[in-house]
């Protein structure tokens, strides 16, 4: 692309930027770029955002939605200009701007919308309209025909700022998907004791327990980057308790229940859990 696209998307990037709307370059076809060899499949342990430390530091937009961010030095990076010459367009990732973003498809869809939704900001799709609400959920896809919801863990087109009064997320758009918040299933994730035993460290019950409590409130506190977020607290809760054999289900449960109130799946919480595990040398050899 020209060097007049590569400016028009740098100055839509940090615009959006500005007003705390994460974005990510788009390639032809309304896709990502894809992970860079160091980072493909995960290997690397993931990387929500430059602006925050992780696991990965690829200066590259990897990792698709998850590359989103505000910070302008990533986005007016050299690694991010190569990709913007390359770009076909703007995403941004809705969940870490607080937003929820029903993706109607088609006049069916927006049909629906009309008589089931309430009013707000709509901006118009090539061949349906965006409906935005304030507030964040999981996003699905195919929640019901010609309708997507686009809000954490997932992107979106720039398209505009559109037109209208921004309200609140209803419920009849959160009820859109009963998987928004799947039990949590750590079951199957397990914590090894030491090979040869030993004495726990830690004394007493309650000093397991106001660690957990303060693992769940971080998690829940945490404002974007919730993936680095829930993989750095994995991790700091087994260097502390996972080589003692205290950790119980009970106990992960919790870990993965506050992880998926902010939107983490089952298998993005066994991931990190797993990659944790994997960092610390905890996994059974």
């Amino acid at each position: 692309m020209g060097g007049r696209s590569v400016s028009a998307h740098l100055r839509t990037a940090l615009g959006l930027a500005v007003a705390g709307v994460p974005p990510l370059p788009l390639r032809a076809g309304k896709v990502p770029f894809g992970n860079c060899p160091a980072c493909a499949k995960n290997v690397c342990g993931g990387r929500p955002n430059m602006k925050t430390p992780g696991p990965c530091v690829c200066p590259k937009p990897c990792h698709g939605w998850a590359a989103a961010t505000t910070d302008p030095i990533v986005i007016d990076s050299p690694a991010w200009v190569r990709a913007w010459r390359e770009a076909a367009g703007v995403a941004y990732h809705p969940g870490g701007a607080g937003l929820t973003v029903v993706d109607l498809d088609n006049r069916a869809a927006i049909a629906w919308a009309r008589a089931s939704l309430p009013a707000t900001r709509t901006v118009p799709t090539t061949r349906g309209e965006h409906w935005l609400y304030r507030g964040a959920m999981q996003g699905a896809n195919n929640v019901r025909p010609g309708v997507d919801i686009k809000s954490t863990m997932s992107y979106t087109r720039w398209l505009g700022p559109g037109t209208g009064t921004m309200t609140a997320l209803p419920d009849v758009v959160r009820a859109l998907t009963d998987k928004e918040l799947p039990p949590a299933r750590p079951a199957s994730v397990t914590v090894p004791t030491p090979a040869g035993g030993g004495d726990c460290p830690h004394r007493t019950p309650t000093y397991l327990d106001r660690g957990i409590a303060m693992a769940e409130q971080q998690i829940t506190d945490a404002r974007e980057a919730v993936h680095a977020t829930v993989y750095r607290t994995f991790l700091a809760v087994l260097s502390k308790h996972g080589r003692c054999g205290c950790l119980t289900e009970t106990h992960t449960a919790r870990l993965f229940t506050a992880a998926q109130a902010k939107g983490e799946t089952v298998r993005h919480c066994t991931e990190a859990w797993t990659n944790a595990l994997t960092t610390l040398g905890l996994t059974h050899g």
